[in-house]
């Protein structure tokens, strides 16, 4: 059987790369109003080859922000259905001047397939449907039904799936969702992620006088906005890296004993981790290990911070005010909006006198996490053996995909996360690539996948 597929793939990978090459071309860009048509091309065409590899329906939903792909095959009767999602959507490209070949021109170098998309997410979405073509033309007949669900907003936050996914429960029912959207855990090592932190965030901004004042006429009279805002983020945070923020841990879920053991198997050296950010040495909270604190533990971070003169020299001003902008990864049972609201309490009332607070919430998206040990997951770790020759590694992963939290709050199903990708790849940067050997082996992964399913899920 897998060998039947394995010589599917041999023999049409000119055909497959160059589909893909067609795909990457077209510049679906979500992010820039001026690519609203690449998109709906982009759309169609990723409608059309479902249509091709042997989907029974497709269909273009064009009324909710940038189109949403639909497909399905439901003629494997009492066999589970299998959800894959994914995005044709990309990122901008600047600065253009950084690319070695055109971003939207698929050019192969050293085993790798260089274009924007190519590893983040239409090469990865690609895949599955020559999976899919492979087994009908193999075997005529999918082990399993399925559905995709491809959508054109993951790169600016999905703000319309949520409600699309919400309104069509029935369209998208389903027994498992299968995503690849993210990395290996290093070349050769195959990793499944099974939870993702979520997100809040907020920004700060303190008012002080109506002007910039000169510090020699006013200096010792009034409040400095920076110096306000520098108490209230010092306020946050402790020296020891345990977050100040009252009720901020309170329902944070434990790590257990098995998933500290799984971690501690990686063997991954924080000393090599610490060479490679080019620090002095880590930090984090402690009683944690780097890793743990990574994959499963909450943070609060200032991204950014601005205010007063900030040419050469010096400027003898006291300046009318100063902003912060915060995000906090959390973990599963954190609740974002919750999270946002204990924030915006702290920050009014350890804000300083004399000057003005106000707090903006942005961002929030919920944690996810799908057990290790539950039978989809470990499907998926031994499809990834049997083509990798190495067990898989279960992870969680430190990045927040909020739409995934979503599918699985809404369908109330499983979600896998096998990714083929390698954190070197440079998606979101120029010179983005996707490594041809995971493309080669992830082709047989997802065919072998798809039949391991019906047994797993008839258990």
């Amino acid at each position: 059987m897998n060998q039947n597929l394995k010589e599917y793939f041999i023999h049409n990978r000119d055909r497959h790369l160059a589909e893909l090459a067609e795909y990457l071309a077209i510049p679906s860009i979500s992010a820039l109003p001026s690519h609203r048509d690449d998109m709906l091309k982009a759309a169609n065409w990723t409608a059309e080859m479902l249509k091709k590899v042997g989907l029974d329906r497709t269909e273009v939903f064009t009324d909710i922000g940038h189109p949403i792909v639909y497909g399905e095959w439901l003629r494997a009767e009492g066999a589970p259905t299998v959800l894959v999602y994914g995005h044709y959507d990309v990122q901008p490209v600047d600065p253009v001047e950084l690319w070695e070949s055109p971003p939207f021109e698929a050019t192969i170098r050293d085993g790798k397939l260089y274009a924007r998309g190519s590893s983040d997410d239409k090469g990865q979405v690609f895949m599955h449907m020559k999976a899919v073509e492979a087994i009908f033309e193999t075997y005529g007949n999918l082990p399993v039904n399925i559905k995709f669900l491809i959508e054109g907003e993951e790169e600016i936050g999905s703000p319309n799936l949520p409600s699309f996914v919400e309104e069509n429960k029935d369209l998208l029912a389903a027994d498992v969702l299968v995503i690849s959207d993210t990395t290996l855990l290093e070349r050769g090592k195959p990793a499944i992620v099974y939870g993702l932190r979520g997100l809040a965030g907020i920004q700060i901004d303190v008012k002080g006088a109506a002007g910039d004042l000169h510090s020699g006429l006013y200096g010792g009279a009034v409040q400095n906005p920076i110096h306000a805002l520098v108490e209230i983020l010092s306020s946050l945070r402790g020296s020891n890296g345990v977050i100040s923020v009252e009720g901020f841990y309170d329902k944070v879920r434990q790590l257990s004993d098995e998933e500290r053991a799984e971690f501690a198997s990686l063997n991954q050296s924080e000393d090599v981790l610490r060479d490679q950010l080019g620090v002095p040495e880590l930090f984090g909270e402690e009683g944690f290990t780097a890793l743990e604190r990574i994959y499963a533990r909450p943070t609060l971070e200032v991204n950014g911070i601005y205010g007063g003169f900030q040419g050469d020299g010096i400027k003898t001003v006291i300046p009318s005010e100063a902003h912060a902008k915060i995000t906090c990864r959390l973990v599963p049972d954190q609740d974002p909006q919750e999270i946002a609201d204990l924030l915006e309490a702290h920050v009014n009332k350890v804000a300083p006198k004399g000057v003005t607070v106000s707090v903006s919430q942005f961002d929030k998206g919920a944690a996810f996490i799908t057990p290790f040990d539950h039978p989809v997951m470990q499907a998926a770790g031994a499809a990834y053996e049997e083509v990798y020759d190495v067990p898989a590694a279960y992870i969680r992963g430190g990045g927040s995909i909020p739409i995934v939290a979503a599918f699985s709050e809404i369908l109330q199903i499983p979600v896998v996360m096998m990714g083929f990708g390698l954190a070197d790849e440079n998606f979101h940067a120029p010179n983005e690539h996707f490594n041809l050997e995971n493309f080669d082996k992830g082709l047989e992964v997802i065919g072998r996948y798809l039949f391991k399913l019906p047994g797993v899920l008839a258990e």
